[in-house]
């Protein structure tokens, strides 16, 4: 959540960069700025009234020490005491509607970032590899899973419906072997290893942005009022909401792997074929909690350890900055990470790398004490590190042979059991 004050001070700013996100946005800060000038009003007549409240409640202890007739002052008190309630219940219902706007205004994005309406409109920052060209015509993922018996769709489509696989063998495997070796490389770089609840409160989720604006995208269990979560962000980041941290305790790393639930509402006819967007897929997820000064070097070192899985596993890749118009609703600076896939001769997106800076932290009231003594707002990042089904589909299309056969990277091998080879 922005700061209210900012919209205060300097809207006509605000609403400018709010619009390169979306045309709407502006209007909606409008109205915001005309609860919150109206809810002001209101407290600035509960405090008056209260004032001569006060006054005519000691002006009836006088009168009663002086035998006086105090009735007429006392109901006066009484109308004074129902006017300060009904104005209260007021501009309580009048912050409960702000607060509603103001959950759905998106973060504002960094000075740095381009502008631009969509995707097309990204930035490529660089690459890594040569994208393979292979000297026969490659087959895509699923055909390649299906053909070495490690990919089932029928039978997922059987258990769960669409958009749910069943993996096995040396999938099953690989893909347990591509978890163990992405956290063991977080690990080394200091991240702390967390296992955290994959089912959460809603207030987990507001504090990190998915609800109220994307509920649709998420799944619910009605009965306990929970949530399953689309990505580890939201529990790790929330670890320590409503905390107040201490100065020194910062930067804090952590990383997580966790099943993911997503309905994709939204997203029919797109990748309809193969695990690239599955309603429950595997990711390990990186996280960060940090000092405010340091977040956009913390950003940059976020998307580097990423990286180094793909370079690792020797798959091509490239590095892109999201522009205005696709930022995520928490970001305010965001690179894609794209992994190279042969069957479709382009890159896709394989982790996406964020910092929200205090956005998240605002919606958590987690704090930090810095030196001077006085409680900040962190700022937290994000990123995945990586997301295990895209990158297991990456291997199969990069590492594939002509006879249908998937050699197994280096990296992965001690993984595997010493399996140099998926026949």
């Amino acid at each position: 959540m922005i700061d209210i004050r900012l919209i205060r001070k300097d809207p006509e700013r605000v609403k400018t960069i709010l619009a390169l996100r979306d045309k709407e946005l502006p209007s909606l800060i409008d109205s915001i700025l005309e609860i919150d000038c109206r809810r002001r009003e209101i407290q600035a007549r509960v405090e008056s009234i209260r004032s001569a409240r006060n006054s005519l409640s000691r002006e009836v202890g006088k009168l009663k020490r002086e035998g006086k007739d105090t009735s007429e002052i006392e109901k006066k008190v009484r109308e004074l005491k129902e006017e300060i309630e009904a104005l209260e219940k007021e501009m309580d219902s009048l912050g409960d509607d702000q607060l509603s706007m103001m959950m759905r205004i998106p973060n504002l994005p960094h000075e740095s970032v381009p502008r631009g309406e969509d995707e097309n409109e990204n930035v490529e920052v660089r690459r890594w590899g040569e994208p393979r060209r292979l000297n026969f015509e490659p087959r895509p993922h699923y055909e390649l899973g299906e053909r070495l018996g490690i990919l089932d769709f029928e039978r997922g489509a059987r258990l769960g419906g669409s958009r749910f696989t069943v993996v096995k063998g040396d999938g099953a495997l690989l893909e347990r072997a591509l978890i163990n070796f992405m956290l063991d490389r977080h690990r080394e770089k200091g991240y702390i290893e967390v296992l955290p609840p994959h089912l959460v409160r809603s207030e987990i989720l507001e504090g990190t942005g998915q609800l109220p604006k994307f509920e649709e995208d998420l799944y619910r269990c009605e009965r306990d009022g929970l949530y399953l979560i689309p990505t580890a962000e939201v529990p790790l980041t929330n670890l320590f909401r409503g905390e107040i941290l201490k100065e020194e305790d910062l930067p804090i790393y952590l990383t997580s792997y966790t099943p993911c639930y997503r309905r994709e509402a939204g997203s029919h006819g797109k990748d309809i074929r193969g695990i690239i967007r599955q309603h429950q897929f595997n990711k390990v997820e990186l996280v960060k909690i940090v000092h405010p000064e340091k977040s956009y070097e913390e950003l940059e070192s976020l998307v580097r350890d990423a990286e180094e899985i793909l370079q690792l596993l020797e798959l091509p890749y490239r590095v892109v900055e999201l522009c205005t118009g696709d930022l995520g609703f928490s970001a305010s600076k965001t690179y894609d990470i794209e992994v190279w896939f042969p069957s479709q001769g382009r890159y896709r997106e394989v982790s996406s790398c964020s910092n929200c800076e205090d956005f998240q932290a605002r919606r958590m009231k987690t704090r930090f004490k810095d030196r001077e003594g006085r409680n900040r707002l962190v700022h937290t990042l994000n990123g995945s590190g990586l997301a295990v089904g895209r990158t297991l589909a990456a291997i199969l299309e990069n590492y594939q042979r002509e006879d249908g056969t998937v050699e197994i990277p280096k990296a992965l091998r001690d993984y595997m059991g010493g399996k140099s080879l998926i026949s």
